[in-house]
């Protein structure tokens, strides 16, 4: 079962009418600025995971210099 353009229209037209545009427009605001949060916190802990390696490796080479 798939959803043409006609469907999808009624149903935009159907939920505007239920919510109203002013709701819609902050439910929208509200999901962007969720969404945006989670891409900085992926972000964030995959800056914070590339620091940590990047401080581990230095510490290997040191010591395997110091052991030849």
């Amino acid at each position: 079962m798939s959803f043409g353009i006609t469907e999808l229209v009624i149903i935009l037209v159907i939920v505007i009418l239920l919510f109203g545009t002013t709701k819609l427009k902050s439910l929208g605001s509200d999901l962007g600025g969720a969404i945006k949060g989670f891409r900085n916190a992926v972000t964030d802990e995959k800056s914070a995971e590339a620091a940590e390696a990047e401080e581990v490796e230095p510490e290997k080479k040191e010591s395997e210099s110091a052991g030849t």
